[in-house]
Formats: structure tokens, C-alpha cells, sequence
């Protein structure tokens, strides 16, 4: 006897607890495209009045899957009272181990933070990691099911368009064409505790590069510009450049202009269970990758990846290697790396995430467990 239909056609609503119209929500609608779907429209600067709103639209609504881009306190506690009240199956999409990473912030909170993470996790019905190790850190929590989708990036240029773009931005930056271009892009958000934002481990190290054809390159604005500038202010002219904000229509030319790609973390359980959005970004350009020594860079390697030691990017003793793997970088061995970046991995592929994606939120669809 074949099985009977679903009397109504199952909903999935997803909302993003970035924001609405930001680069998460636009992940998580891709995931589930496959799939009859809604957007809630999460407003971050009212996070009360959204889990108001949220969970008297899933009581209202009941729809058979909710879908949550991120790990915000607002977005995850009315789907915590919503499985509680109603029932609601929930999945959860996360880049960030949570309760060490709100520990860079406060000590105090990242206890209480990571009992949070874990019944987020432990009552979910899937959770979808940006890396493997989100993956299995929420099995361990308890969640039932798990996949990864570790993003993809949000561009495409054939070669003959970076060739175009490197030689353009490059004049318009005043870098010639045999300089050793190592950048990063990302936001400037400075860390008052460790003192740091993404693009300091490229100043502390360009003040320890003994060769002159180098330029580090930062691509990204924030509060930490101020103290970039202020550090990079007593180096030679060119030795580090920022761009300040790059449009995303426009930061493509910007990757194609560099040589190496800075992917800083820390050792520890916010760094090593990261990927972030810039790898996909680096590889889709064949930039090799300075990145500590964390696990992605022993699993992803095939000989484009650099390891510096030390604990973190603000650890001098990872500038120190910075600076020397830099120094001793020879034309053979960055061609070498240059070759053997995978540009076109299946893992980094946005057709294959979003088709595994939704086959995960199918079966749990199906699931009436």
C-alpha cells in the first residue's frame, strides 16, 4: 500500500539572526530552496520585540520546520520555549563554537553561554556546522542529526578577469608587479582584551620583514583601523596598505591582486573549530593560506596551507613566524603552493551544500519522531 500525501504541504520558516538582507540570511535561504519556505525577517537591533514576534508567528503559523542561521540569544530562545510550548522541530546553523567565543568577550558569560549552546543544541532536530568539528561539537550535545556546509564563495572570475584585475589594482594601490602581496579582508572589529582585529598579525609581522619587496594588505574597516594605522604608522611608506571598506561587487579584483591569503585563529575553541567565510573566498582565487596550526590545516592541506606556531594571531611568536616564512618565501616554492590550491573542491561548491542541505531538512521533514 502506497503512502498517502501530507493533507497540507509541509512549510519551512528560516530567518537569519544576523539580520535580514545580510550574507547569513541569504546562506540559509539558499539551503533550503528546495523546500516551500518562508523568511522571517529578524531585526537584531530589536532582538526582544523579535522573539516576540517569532514565536507568536510559529504559534500562529506551525510550521513544520524552523530554521535558524546563527546562535543569537533572541533567535535561539524562542525556538527553546517554542519546542517547549508547541513542539516545534527546529535545525540550527552554526559558524561559532558559542560559549568560547562569547568568552573573548566576557569570562563570566562564556559558562553560561555554553549550557545555552548546549540546549540549543540537545533539543534541535539537526544542526548544519560550517565545519565538521561544529558538526560533531553539537552531536556530542546531544543533537540527533548533523551535516556540514562549509559556504562558498560569492563570486566567480575566469583567470583572464583576475589577470585583468591584479595589474589594475595593483596600479591603482601603487604596487608593482614583482611584489610579494600578502592581504586579508574582514572586519576590523577591535578585541580591547587580546588587542587585536583581523589585519594585526600582518602589521606586527611587516615590522619584522627584513626583505623590502612585500606589502601587506588590509581590505576591511572597523573601530580597529585606528590602532592599525597607529601601529603601521613608524614602517616604511607601502609596507602595509589599508583599503578601508571594499564593496563585495568589488572585493574579487582586491583577492586577485594578492599573493597569500592571512586566515588568522587561534588554537583553542574558538579558532580551531572555524573555518570562516574567507577561506572559500581565498581558494575560489587560489590564494595559499597563513593560518596557525589548527585543525583545518592539517585536514584541508595538499600543500597550499603555511602553519605558523604559536597560540594565536596576536602571539608573537606566530608574527615572528609570519615574518620569517615571508622572508624565506622563494618564487619556486609560492608557485609551488600557488598550483596545488584547490579551486573548484567539492566541499566549497554551492550546488553540492545547497542539494545536500536540503536532502538533510527532507528527511528530518519526514521524520516524525
Amino acid at each position: 500500500m502506497s503512502a498517502q500525501p501530507d493533507a497540507h504541504p509541509q512549510t519551512v520558516l528560516v530567518f537569519s539572526t544576523l539580520g535580514a538582507g545580510s550574507n547569513d540570511e541569504y546562506r540559509i535561504r539558499e539551503l533550503a530552496s528546495r523546500h516551500a519556505h518562508v523568511v522571517f525577517p529578524f531585526d537584531r537591533s530589536r532582538k526582544l520585540a523579535m522573539f516576540s514576534a517569532l514565536v507568536k508567528k510559529i504559534r500562529r503559523e506551525r510550521p513544520d520546520l524552523v530554521v535558524m542561521e546563527g546562535t543569537g540569544l533572541a533567535g535561539g530562545a524562542a525556538l527553546l520555549l517554542s519546542r517547549l510550548l508547541f513542539g516545534t522541530k527546529y535545525v540550527v546553523s552554526s559558524g561559532d563554537a558559542v560559549g568560547p567565543w562569547v568568552g573573548t568577550k566576557s569570562r563570566l558569560l562564556e559558562w553560561p553561554f555554553t549550557w545555552y549552546e548546549r540546549q540549543l543544541c540537545s533539543r534541535a532536530s539537526g544542526f548544519i556546522g560550517w565545519t565538521p568539528y561544529l558538526a560533531g561539537r553539537a552531536l556530542t550535545y546531544g543533537c540527533p542529526r548533523a551535516m556540514t556546509a562549509p559556504g562558498w564563495a560569492p563570486f566567480t572570475r575566469t583567470l583572464a578577469e583576475q589577470g585583468e584585475d591584479r595589474i589594475r589594482i595593483r596600479n591603482v594601490l601603487g604596487i608593482g608587479s614583482n611584489q610579494l602581496v600578502v592581504g586579508i579582508a574582514g572586519s576590523l572589529v577591535w578585541n580591547a582584551r587580546h588587542k587585536y582585529c583581523y589585519g594585526a598579525e600582518l602589521v606586527a609581522a611587516a615590522a619584522k620583514v627584513r626583505r623590502s619587496d612585500v606589502t601587506f594588505l588590509v581590505i576591511g574597516d572597523g573601530n580597529g583601523m585606528t590602532h592599525l594605522k597607529t601601529a603601521a604608522a613608524a614602517l616604511p611608506t607601502g609596507r602595509v596598505l589599508f583599503t578601508g571598506r571594499i564593496p563585495q561587487d568589488a572585493l574579487p579584483a582586491y583577492y586577485a591582486a594578492m599573493d597569500f591569503g592571512s586566515l588568522p585563529q587561534s588554537v583553542d575553541a574558538v579558532g580551531s573549530f572555524r573555518y570562516t567565510t574567507k577561506l572559500s573566498e581565498y581558494l575560489a582565487f587560489g590564494l595559499p593560506v597563513l593560518t596557525g596550526e589548527i585543525p583545518l590545516a592539517y585536514d584541508l592541506d595538499d600543500g597550499w596551507i603555511a602553519r605558523l606556531p604559536g597560540f594565536a594571531p596576536w602571539d608573537a611568536v606566530y608574527t615572528t613566524a609570519l615574518a620569517a616564512f615571508v622572508d624565506g618565501l622563494l618564487p619556486e616554492r609560492l608557485a609551488a603552493m600557488q598550483a596545488a590550491v584547490p579551486r573548484n573542491d567539492p566541499a566549497f561548491d554551492r550546488t553540492r551544500q545547497i542539494e545536500r542541505a536540503n536532502a538533510f531538512l527532507g528527511d528530518l521533514l519526514r521524520d516524525r519522531g
